[in-house]
Order: structure tokens, then C-alpha cells, then sequence
């Protein structure tokens, strides 16, 4: 028995991106473990823990148990207590103990996945506190892009760009894509009829149309659209931090072109951020 073929790009995807963070914080002094990140009230050591502790708990780890502090601003609800508990724990831990259990994580998470004889569809648990379960492969998924997204906050947070079109980063695209006819038609309101085209350039290159049809539910594709209501034009960095709601449309407006129906640009644009 081996992986099943549709499992292997996410989990190559997962090692890639996680090995990459392994190898950016490996290297970093004391100090630049409390580095501020784009995630709110997070540190480059947080980010680091959130991926240990969710990648423990994919391993059937026991949570740990933990007491938050109360003066935890930007905990403001069950999701965001939920994940802040394997960060606050960490939060005590030095340069050292962070990357050695890191390491030891990603080898035997790794060592776990090559294992992998499950079906993709077998259902398995949610590690993110909302107690449902998800099929093993879009589990698989939301891993690997759960990780090059928090990889690329920490790139940000310590001035060292790249991986904007690995593996990993083609998976975030895909997902991220598949929130657009929602962000547009429900969350922005755009009327039955409109067009909106996406034209994203940059080391991950794409141009996707959202339509919304007559019953006002949007679909997305790959079609060209002569006269859209409105084209968004953006490079993929900024595309993702605003989709992953690292930041907000007005530090950023250098970095957005817009034409047609500024009203609409502005709601959708608002609404843009889909990841909790």
C-alpha cells in the first residue's frame, strides 16, 4: 500500500512549506522569536507554535491543559481561544526548545503521512476546535495551506521573501479561490448580472471571472469577459494577505487597480478576508 495519488501533491506541498519554515527560524536570535507578525497579537514564536501544536494534534496528541491569561486582546472569541492555547503555552519557551520541537514535530509528522494507507474521503477530526470532521484529503489540504500562509507571515515579519509560487502556494491560491463567488454575490451584494474579473499577477500569475446569475448565486471561471462590471487588478501578495485578513484594503490601496463600478470594488474589497 501506498499514499493515494490525489493525497501526495498537499502532503508535498505541507513539507515543502513546513521545511521552509524550519529552515527560517532555525538560524534566528533570541530577540527575533518576538518579532510582531501580520496575525494579530502573534510573534514570530506564535506562529511557530500555532504549527507545532495543530501539527501535535494531527499527530492524536492530548491538548494541553492551560489557563489563558485574561489580558489577551486579541482573543475574542471559543475559535480564537480554542487555537491561542498550544500558542500561550509556548510562549515561555526559548530559541532553542522552540526549533528542537519543531524538528521533531515536522519528522514525525512526515514519518506519519508517508505512512498514509487511508482513503481520501475517510473522514477524519478537525484539529481547529470546531468539532466536525473533514474528508483526509481536504484535511490535507487546509494543512498545507494553513502552513504557507503562517510561512509567509513569518517571511514578512523577518524580511525574507520567497516561496510566493511553491507548491504549497498554488494549493492557498485554489482554496482561497473557491470563497470568491461568496465574497462577491453574498458578502458584497453584487446584483444578479454582474461581472467581476480578477486580473492577479506577480510569481503566481491567474485572472478568474465571477459571475452572478439570475438567482443571485456567483460562479468563478477561467473565461475571458469583454465589459465587466468591474476589474480588480493586484499583484498575489496582496491578494493573499487580504484574502488570509493579514491586512486591510486602505494599507494597501497603492497595490489595487481598479475599473468600473467603484462602489462594489470598495464592498468586496471590505469583505475580502475569508480566513477566521
Amino acid at each position: 500500500m501506498t499514499v493515494h495519488p490525489s493525497l501526495q501533491p498537499a502532503i508535498d506541498a505541507w513539507t515543502h512549506s513546513v521545511e521552509s519554515v524550519n529552515e527560517l527560524v532555525k538560524p534566528l536570535a533570541e530577540s527575533d522569536w518576538n518579532r510582531a507578525t501580520e496575525c494579530p497579537g502573534w510573534s514570530v514564536r506564535d506562529v511557530v507554535s500555532h504549527i507545532i501544536g495543530v501539527e501535535c494534534e494531527m499527530l492524536g496528541e492530548p491538548r494541553p491543559i492551560h489557563t489563558l491569561p485574561r489580558d489577551l486582546r486579541h482573543v475574542t472569541d471559543e475559535f480564537s481561544r480554542y487555537i491561542e492555547v498550544q500558542v500561550d503555552v509556548r510562549r515561555c519557551h526559548t530559541a532553542l526548545e522552540m526549533t528542537s520541537e519543531l524538528e521533531l514535530t515536522i519528522i514525525r509528522r512526515s514519518r506519519q503521512l508517508r505512512g498514509e494507507h487511508r482513503s481520501p474521503q475517510a473522514t477524519v477530526r478537525w484539529p481547529l476546535g470546531s468539532g466536525t470532521e473533514r474528508t483526509l484529503e481536504r484535511t490535507l489540504t487546509m494543512r498545507a495551506f494553513d502552513v504557507w500562509a503562517h510561512e509567509q507571515d513569518l517571511r514578512r515579519a523577518l524580511g525574507v521573501p520567497g516561496n510566493l509560487d511553491s507548491p504549497a502556494a498554488a494549493i492557498s491560491r485554489d482554496v482561497l479561490l473557491e470563497a470568491l463567488p461568496t465574497v462577491v454575490a453574498r458578502d458584497a451584494g453584487a446584483p444578479a448580472g454582474t461581472v467581476v474579473v480578477f486580473d492577479v499577477h506577480g510569481p503566481l500569475e491567474f485572472l478568474r471571472t465571477v459571475r452572478v446569475g439570475p438567482q443571485g448565486k456567483a460562479t468563478v471561471d477561467t473565461r475571458v469577459s469583454l465589459g465587466p462590471t468591474l476589474t480588480l487588478g493586484l499583484d498575489w501578495e496582496t491578494y493573499a494577505r487580504l484574502a488570509c485578513g493579514r491586512v486591510r484594503p486602505e494599507a494597501v490601496a497603492g497595490s489595487i487597480k481598479t475599473e468600473g463600478d467603484e462602489e462594489l470594488a470598495r464592498r468586496i474589497l471590505h469583505s475580502f478576508a475569508v480566513t477566521p
